[in-house]
């Protein structure tokens, strides 16, 4: 409850709400619609250090595949696929309007997103090899869901880099195509 706007005062938050408004309900009233909670961004602290910069070995640019899905590979459903890409630290840009990971289709000639990582099948995993390293990497895990269509896939990845003098830049990179059958 501690995360909640009101903390662990939340339920008896709600609960006061509701009768108000089941009270009003069953009145016949009219209710307040335009009520905001209060905007809090500027009483916030954080305590993560902020991201210094982030970098990938000499010849190496963020999105290129560290770790690919094998050549030629067939899958079968309910198994695991997985690649993993050189990345950037998440917190350059958390992607609310977009996707960090996702399984792409083929079809003709057109990759098609078919999941990202709001579905349960797929997870992204972000890792540093040391504490204090500004190299990182995004290991996307797909389990393939029994109801999948059998076809061609790959894994994308998306993700924001912050060079040490400059601004943040997007970079996105994909796994070699897969089959499922």
């Amino acid at each position: 409850g501690a995360s909640t706007l009101y903390g662990p005062h939340t339920l008896s938050a709600y609960i006061q709400e509701f009768q108000k408004l089941a009270t009003a309900m069953v009145e016949n009233k009219e209710v307040p619609t335009n009520i905001q909670p209060p905007d809090m961004l500027e009483k916030q602290i954080g305590l993560l250090p902020g991201v210094m910069y982030d970098s990938t070995p000499p010849g190496v640019h963020f999105g290129d595949v560290s770790s690919d899905v094998a050549a030629n590979s067939n899958f079968r459903k309910g198994t695991t696929v997985n690649a993993t890409f050189y990345s950037a630290c998440p917190r350059n840009d958390l992607l609310t309007e977009g996707t960090f990971a996702l399984v792409e289709k083929l079809n003709g000639n057109d990759w098609i997103p078919i999941y990202d990582d709001d579905d349960w099948s797929l997870q992204f995993k972000w890792s540093r090899p040391s504490k204090f390293s500004p190299r990182s990497f995004a290991t996307l895990e797909w389990t393939i869901p029994e109801d999948a269509a059998s076809g061609v896939y790959r894994l994308r990845h998306s993700g924001a880099s912050k060079p040490l003098i400059g601004s943040i830049k997007h970079f996105t990179g994909t796994s070699r195509a897969f089959a499922v059958r």
